[in-house]
């Protein structure tokens, strides 16, 4: 959660440092909510994010090592998280598809 504390422009205004270290002065009590909302929304697409590229690492590393039967396994992980990802709204539904379409064709590559 953000912390408050003190501004020494505005006097005895409190100014919010989000955990970026940016700071912003929200004058109403809905944009002081939308605040919160953006930080906590923040904090989940960065995890989610972070999740997919773990399966997106996991394809790699079995492209790299060749196996063929452990890409595939590891393909079908990462087009099923890489569109979960497309419905909450962290990727564009075109680079997810680009993506896979790219993992698909490297992974075809070391099965021929």
């Amino acid at each position: 959660m953000p912390r408050l504390t003190r501004d020494p422009e505005c006097g005895a205004r409190r100014n919010r440092i989000l955990d970026n270290g940016q700071t912003f002065m929200a004058n109403t009590a809905s944009a002081k909510k939308m605040v919160r909302k953006i930080a906590r929304r923040t904090a989940i697409n960065k995890s989610r994010r972070s999740r997919v590229r773990t399966f997106i690492k996991k394809v790699d590393v079995a492209i790299v090592a060749g196996d063929s039967g452990k890409a595939r396994e590891a393909l079908t992980k990462a087009e099923s998280e890489l569109m979960r990802a497309v419905n909450k709204g962290v990727f564009h539904k075109n680079t997810a598809s680009r993506k896979i379409s790219r993992m698909s064709a490297r992974v075809k590559a070391i099965s021929a």
